[in-house]
């Protein structure tokens, strides 16, 4: 019996091991060492493009054109704004995101829109059988003839097809059930992950072929296989949302053609996803009024402003340790704000718990949604009712100021368009800046200020 070597690869980080440990080194993570048999891969296995394909050539970086990449428009426009604009000819994309989210549904739909335009669409499909697509394809009404189905998960088969079809989109679902068959590791292994991506990359890159993969997500919510996997790919989408919520976003997290932390918001509806093309209002129509804790904030989300709703709740702890709480928001920011309150305004917020939350399902990681936080807690430990025409911007710093924030003029028309009449921003921000005519706009310096303005002390 033939003697064989293995070696033992951490699911999550890809570090390796010539003998099992419980806990990676790598990542500290434990149970995730996996034993894989190393073997060279036959030559068989080579790709029959890349052996056809030219080779590249070395220019100097003078003579190369600066014409921008060709884009196709997938038909949605939402995905189009996170992509940058359109599908970049010959580009990898990566989209993660959690199960039964809608990752095959929003796929299908612009594969049908970029296949209706006269390109031809191979779908590879390794988890769904072609009677399942064409099910689903269906109650989409997704049905063009240049969409081709293939529920394959050998890549050596699937290359042959790509000769067969010469598709100008390839779509993957999902790299974690697709393998070669040159390597002894099971499917979804590090290992395999890693070479099926870089396979991919290289028949994406050679025969300009625009590439979309779909990738499982963790526990955690990170894509599952090693880290290298997004550095490969050219843009990292993750599709996001409460699955008993029907909005949906997809967020981009890098875009190697366009800008990053851009989103596109969807909504799941029978038919399939529906885009939403003005989400200030979707986020604000189901806001209450006549109560205290209730503020809205002008984010920035990439490219786009943003209005969203914040929503406080303050109320006299029964335990011992107050209870800090925060959706949508980094939870040790809003611990910071509020030990600024105390501090700064004198709030004795000691004693109770505190809630806050954001309305519609959004994340905001930006800074210049401090002073609605502030604003927010202190309007419900005051009981204290903000004016619902009100909009407020700003970072909010230790010392109690407020500083200055970026696109402050995108931020407040946004808000006039919505029927706002107030906006309470920095005061920084106002120089070599003239405001709008129709909306009034307040410079604070101090989160004082602020409280003063909105709530009379």
């Amino acid at each position: 019996m033939a003697k064989y070597k293995s070696k033992f690869v951490c699911q999550d980080c890809g570090y390796e091991s010539p003998k099992w440990m419980g806990k990676c080194p790598g990542c500290g993570q434990w149970n995730t060492m996996a034993e894989e048999v190393v073997s060279k891969p036959s030559p068989q296995v080579n790709s029959q493009i890349l052996q056809q394909s030219e080779p590249a050539i070395a220019h100097k970086i003078t003579e190369i054109d600066t014409v921008a990449e060709a884009r196709t428009h997938s038909g949605l426009v939402e995905f189009d704004r996170v992509l940058g604009g359109g599908v970049v000819k010959g580009s990898l994309v990566l989209v993660g995101g959690d199960p039964g989210i809608g990752k095959s549904t929003l796929l299908l739909q612009a594969s049908n829109s970029i296949a209706a335009m006269g390109n031809k669409v191979l779908y590879v499909s390794g988890e769904e059988s072609a009677k399942q697509i064409k099910l689903r394809a269906d109650r989409l009404d997704a049905l063009s003839d240049n969409l081709y189905i293939l529920p394959e998960t050998d890549l050596e088969r699937v290359e042959q097809h790509i000769k067969q079809v010469s598709p100008d989109f390839l779509i993957v679902d999902s790299i974690q059930t697709v393998y070669r068959p040159g390597l002894q590791s099971a499917p979804g292994s590090v290992g395999q992950v890693r070479e099926c991506t870089a396979f991919l990359l290289r028949i994406a890159k050679s025969l300009d072929i625009a590439t979309f993969i779909v990738g499982h997500v963790t526990k955690e919510g990170a894509i599952a296989g090693p880290r290298m996997l997004e550095h490969m790919v050219d843009a990292v989408l993750y599709f996001e949302g409460e699955r008993h919520h029907t909005y949906r976003i997809l967020r981009a997290v890098k875009n190697r053609f366009g800008s990053t932390n851009e989103i596109g918001i969807f909504e799941m509806r029978e038919k399939g996803l529906a885009e939403v093309h003005n989400p200030s209002e979707l986020f604000l129509s189901e806001r209450p009024h006549g109560v205290a804790g209730s503020c809205v904030i002008a984010s920035m989300e990439g490219t786009r402003p943003v209005l969203v709703e914040i929503q406080a709740l303050v109320t006299p702890s029964s335990y011992g340790n107050p209870r800090r709480m925060a959706t949508g928001l980094d939870h040790h920011r809003v611990s910071l704000i509020m030990a600024v309150l105390e501090k700064r305004m004198g709030l004795y917020l000691q004693s109770q718990d505190a809630y806050v939350n954001v309305a519609g399902g959004v994340r905001l990681d930006e800074p210049a949604v401090d002073l609605g936080i502030a604003l927010a807690l202190g309007s419900s430990f005051r009981e204290r009712e903000i004016q619902p025409t009100d909009c407020f911007i700003g970072e909010v710093g230790l010392t109690g100021e407020v500083r200055g924030v970026s696109r402050i003029e995108q931020r407040v028309r946004e808000a006039m368009k919505l029927g706002f009449t107030r906006v309470i921003v920095p005061t920084k921000n106002l120089r070599g800046w003239q405001p709008p005519a129709d909306i009034q706009v307040i410079g604070v310096e101090t989160v004082q200020e602020a409280f003063q303005v909105a709530l009379g002390g």
